[in-house]
This record gives C-alpha cells, structure tokens and sequence, in this order.
C-alpha cells in the first residue's frame, strides 16, 4: 500500500484519526513512499548543486501586527541539522506527512526576521501537533522555517504560527518593535494529489559541482537576501571567504544609526555564494592590531537593520589605514540545511586583512 492510499483509507477507517496501533490489528503498517533520494557522493565542502531540487507549494499568508506570515508545504525530506559545530542528518520516517515551511517579516520594511517560529496544527478532532520548526536554508528557498510533519489523514487544518520576541540587537529605525510575541492563525487542506504531486527537477551533470539554483520567484514573500556589495553604507574594506561563505566588511564614519555612542562602526555581512541569502545565527569576534599590538578586540553583535537585514556589528574607537583586523568566526550559522548547503558554513577559518 503507497502512502496515499494509506493516508485516504487511515481517514476514512478512523473518523480522521488514525492510530497506528488499531490499524496493525487490522492488518496495515504504517510506511513511508518517502525514501532518501540520490546524494551527491564526494561533495565538496561548499555550495553544490544537489541531486533534485523539492518543489514548494503556497497555502497561504496572512498579517498579525505588522508582521507578514507565509505557510508553505511540500513533500517530506531529509535534511540535516547543525548544533555547534555537530551535524545530525534528519531522515524522513514513517509516518512523516508533509514537510511544512514558514516566513515571517516586517510588513512595513519587507525585512525578513530571523525570529523563533513554532507551530500549533489542530483539526476537528483537536490538536495534531505541536512543533519548534527549524530555522533552514535550502537552495531554492534560502532563508525560512521548516520541518516534516506527521498528520493524522487528508483534509482541514487550522495552525498557528506563534513568533517570540527578537533575541538579536536592532538598529534605530526598529527601536522598540519586535520585543513582544505575536501569533496568527491560518487554514490549510493536506491533499496528497497536490502535496506529492509537486515538481521534482533532476539537475543531471550538474549534481556535485560548485554553484546553486537560483532563488524562487514568491511574489507575497520578501527575498531572505542581504544588500549587494555596492549598497552597503560607508567604506567597504574586505571582501573575503570562508567555509564558502562570502564576508563583506565595511567602515562606518561620522553620523550614523547603527550605534548611540560616536566614532566608526564596524559591519559585517555574511552571506551566501550566488545568491546572497542571509545567514543569521553566527558568532563572530574581532581583533584589531596596530603595529603587533591589539588595540580593540571583542564580540560582534549579532543586529537587524532594514536595509542590512540581518549583520554583525562593533563599534570602535579608531581606525587607521595598515591596521589588522581580524575577524573569527566562534559559531557557524546555527542553521539546518537541505541538499546543496549541508557542507558549507562548517569549518570556517579566520579572516585577515590590512586596512588600507
């Protein structure tokens, strides 16, 4: 029996409900249609080209406050996750029904906010699950919110997308917003034909070189990208890489909005290779030498700006041209990663240049 068939008949057998305890004393089991797809064997530490390519479905957006909320599905699959520098692959099991994916934003500056998202699913019956979603990057989503996700049958659900408070520092222009929790409410319907039925694109010799996808056209959901190198503010002074992230540097002089105490402010701004995708979630410190002794060393703060995004910043007291800074990165982006990204951002080496 394929799992759409078990998924229609678990329905109708159980009033919506199904047991998997009753339904092997009838006689089925519950199994997944979902196996591991090809992996890429030998895959470079860097972005790659995966395998396939999952295509997403829209069930929908909705607002709460000034906060833009975006429901996305598709079928399960494996992804891997990352606590500290320790990787864990998450395989799809049994009873995985579809893989459910969020966005949350700023309506008012279409910034995409690196916040906690959980979800509640209820249907007539009640509540079907409750869930953390994972913050993730995928190469054709980028940045966004996910999990695969057991349902008891087809039909009706209502969920609840529930977002705490901002954890990271914020610039001027979101002084005071993003400090309480919000919560909004949506419906969707699981439809297997719809859900399973979703594109699968093979990407054949490309499999395991270098390079992504480009990102989706999702006209209701801001890009989860950063500014390109010519629309950061102020001096850029580096442009480097590492764990084949791309780490832009820039110097911010005289008056500015990113720190309330005077002199220049450091920004820096990871992102993705390609695409420019957002990568949240870091630990970065930085040590600044003048003539081989350390003049300002310490934590970047991780920040949200409207027109940043998400960065890591400092304020310093001066900086000369032939000073070194060097900058390191304590923490990989705590971030879990589909196909094409699970090799990157790991073992990130230091970054060092000179002013000038």
């Amino acid at each position: 029996m394929n799992r759409r068939t078990f998924l229609k008949q678990g329905t109708a057998l159980s009033g919506g409900l199904v047991l998997s305890g009753c339904l092997g004393r009838l006689g089925f089991e519950t199994q997944s249609a979902w196996r591991d797809p090809p992996l890429v064997e030998d895959r470079p530490d860097a972005v790659y080209y995966p395998a396939i390519i999952e295509g997403m479905g829209m069930y929908g957006t909705t607002t709460a406050g000034s906060l833009g909320f975006a429901l996305m599905h598709s079928f399960p699959h494996r992804f891997w996750t990352l606590t500290g520098s320790r990787k864990t692959k998450v395989v799809v099991q049994s009873d995985d029904s579809v893989h459910l994916m969020a966005s949350v934003w700023d309506t008012e500056t279409e910034t995409i906010l690196p916040i906690d998202v959980s979800v509640e699913i209820s249907n007539s019956d009640g509540r079907v699950s409750s869930t953390n979603l994972w913050p993730m990057i995928s190469p054709n989503m980028g940045f966004h919110y996910g999990d695969n996700i057991a349902l008891p049958g087809e039909g009706q659900y209502d969920v609840t997308l529930q977002v705490g408070p901002l954890q990271t520092a914020r610039t001027s222009p979101f002084d005071g917003r993003f400090t309480e929790g919000q919560s909004a409410t949506m419906q969707f319907t699981f439809d297997t034909d719809e859900t399973y039925n979703l594109e699968i694109r093979r990407l054949g010799e490309k499999a395991g070189t270098r390079g992504t996808v480009d990102l989706m056209d999702m006209e209701m959901i801001p890009e989860p990208v950063v500014p390109t190198k010519s629309e950061l503010p102020g001096r850029l002074l580096h442009e480097g890489q590492s764990g084949d992230a791309t780490i832009l540097v820039a110097l911010v002089d005289g008056d500015h909005r990113f720190s309330d105490s005077d002199g220049p402010f450091l920004i820096v701004s990871p992102r993705t290779p390609y695409n420019r995708v957002m990568l949240p979630r870091m630990a970065l410190s930085a040590t600044l030498n003048r003539g081989g002794d350390a003049i300002a060393q310490g934590t970047l703060q991780a920040s949200l700006d409207p027109d940043l995004g998400s960065f890591y910043g400092m304020g310093l007291d001066e900086l000369e041209t032939g000073d070194a800074v060097r900058l390191t990165v304590e923490t990989p982006p705590q971030l879990a990663r589909h196909d094409g990204y699970e090799t990157a951002f790991l073992d990130m080496d230091p970054i060092e240049f000179t002013v000038e």
